[in-house]
């Protein structure tokens, strides 16, 4: 997903559990079933700068040892004409609502000072409902902040899989994705774009943090920043976050049960909390383990 706090928070992982260091190894837990093949688990950085594109080591490692590469969704076979599709189709005020009425004059005088700074005129943007509207000033901010999808994990991992011929699947599609942003009430859809106006300023600030701490796997401080970025509008949580966990760990599981090693590479926020990828795992009696030499304090 792409947006001010929900993509920030979506780029980075923490442990729910405690502290973790592996020596730069990064983010990437394993899952051992007795008897079966090795599942990596991956917190992703969906954008990357140039200077930051390089991968912890710990992505290298199980990328060698893996035979398939499971991520949100299939990016080998991604369409990009079915985003712009679905926000045709989806994203636009069917019911003679305005983004002027529903943001009201105080909040629509904000978005237009925002987009403007961006070089983008707010005619352009004013059939779209406010989700549609945050996702396309994200993808603005981020790129004036020198991050480009084109060098996030995702993207050079399906890279690799081209390379070396390794077959790449998803756990959902874009389908998926943008309707768990549509499906919000236009209220929740209201507060989700202010947001992604207000906190324009801060977002270099804060993305540096979050880099270096999903870089050094510092997972307490990735913990913190990361749950602190829902707590100012909890009615997302559920259906970006924990509804689809809910939904993939079922998959993940059932790759525990195949011969061959996996790599899973999932948005870095649904690995943290109680209801976490991680966290649900356990619930179910694996024990992931950080790759590398790790050092876990339980909290």
């Amino acid at each position: 997903m792409r947006r001010v706090r929900c993509a920030r928070a979506l780029l980075l992982c923490a442990l729910a559990c405690g502290t973790a260091r592996a020596d730069g190894a990064g983010p990437v837990w394993t899952l051992h079933r007795p008897g079966h093949g090795t599942v990596y688990v991956a917190g992703s950085v969906h954008v990357l700068d140039v200077a930051r594109s390089a991968l912890p080591s710990g992505f290298e490692t199980a990328w060698r040892e893996a035979e398939q590469v499971v991520m949100e969704i299939d990016m080998d076979d991604l369409d990009p004409g079915v985003a712009a599709t679905f926000v045709a189709t989806h994203g636009r005020f069917t019911d003679g609502e305005t983004l002027r009425s529903l943001l009201g004059p105080e909040r629509f005088a904000r978005l237009d000072g925002a987009t403007r700074a961006l070089g983008l005129p707010l005619d352009s943007v004013a059939p779209l409902e406010p989700w549609a509207v945050a996702l396309a000033l994200t993808q603005l901010q981020l790129l004036k902040l020198g991050l480009d999808p084109n060098h996030g994990v995702e993207q050079q991992l399906t890279a690799w899989a081209r390379r070396d011929g390794k077959p790449l699947t998803g756990l959902e599609t874009v389908e998926d994705q943008l309707g768990a942003l549509d499906g919000l009430s236009y209220p929740d859809q209201a507060r989700f774009l202010e947001l992604t106006v207000d906190e324009g300023d801060t977002m270099a600030g804060e993305l540096d943090r979050l880099l270096r701490a999903w870089r050094d796997a510092d997972t307490a401080t990735l913990e913190r920043l990361l749950l602190d970025e829902f707590a100012r509008m909890p009615t997302l949580y559920g259906p970006l976050v924990t509804d689809r966990n809910h939904r993939w760990l079922p998959q993940i599981e059932a790759l525990t049960a195949r011969d061959d090693d996996t790599l899973v590479v999932v948005g870095a926020l649904h690995l943290v909390g109680p209801e976490g990828l991680l966290a649900l795992l356990r619930k179910r009696g694996f024990t992931p383990e950080l790759l590398g030499e790790a050092i876990l304090t339980p909290q």
